[in-house]
């Protein structure tokens, strides 16, 4: 019996694939994409909100901060992950819109707006919290569990939404860290080059 096969890479098909179809209509990567369309980024005093006029067009801003929510929310901890998951990940494929910056790219983003990146992890992660939005029964964010039924536990008095609030603030502060600890020690990284590997690959043959 021959083994299962995938698709010929060189297969052109009649109707070729759309990038939303590789995304189902209830993935939550579709709802980082609603969130970060309607924030005013002007107002979060993020770098190149404003068009620059002159100069090399920069990202949107909006591009790099789904980038970021979403690696916040899987645990990606490094801007050379974050820049391997945009051209390999087929949800931030999606997300991105086939954009792939480069890790410098990506963590100077962090850099220029570690504030504003704080205050809209905090804010997502909230909303999600307050909506339900990560599943129907129990909803992981970031190591934390909800359940979403309207049992005592989750009822929330000032006590416990301020240590809720508190518990966000050293969650993400962590994060941010581990992202700075993490770029300190991949920037000095030689990765080769594609005429390396094809040499390397070559040889070997």
């Amino acid at each position: 019996m021959p083994y299962i096969k995938g698709t010929d890479r060189n297969q052109v098909t009649l109707l070729p694939e759309t990038i939303d179809d590789y995304i189902t209509s209830d993935n939550p990567v579709r709802i980082i994409d609603a969130y970060v369309e309607q924030v005013d980024m002007e107002a979060h005093e993020f770098t190149f909100a404003r068009f620059p006029k002159i100069g090399r067009p920069p990202y949107d801003p909006k591009a790099l901060l789904k980038l970021y929510l979403y690696g916040y929310l899987n645990r990606i901890r490094s801007s050379r992950r974050l820049e391997d998951e945009a051209n390999r990940n087929l949800e931030l494929i999606w997300l991105l819109q086939k954009l792939t910056p480069d890790f410098k790219t990506i963590a100077d983003f962090r850099k220029n707006n570690k504030k504003a990146l704080k205050l809209l992890f905090k804010d997502f992660s909230e909303l999600c919290k307050k909506w339900d939005l990560y599943g129907k029964e129990t909803v992981a964010i970031d190591e934390t569990k909800f359940k979403a039924s309207n049992s005592k536990k989750n009822n929330f008095s000032k006590k416990k939404l301020k240590q809720y609030i508190k518990y966000l603030d050293e969650k993400i502060d962590r994060y941010l860290e581990e992202l700075d600890e993490n770029d300190k020690i991949e920037k000095e990284d030689k990765r080769p080059s594609e005429e390396e590997i094809k040499d390397k690959r070559d040889t070997r043959i």
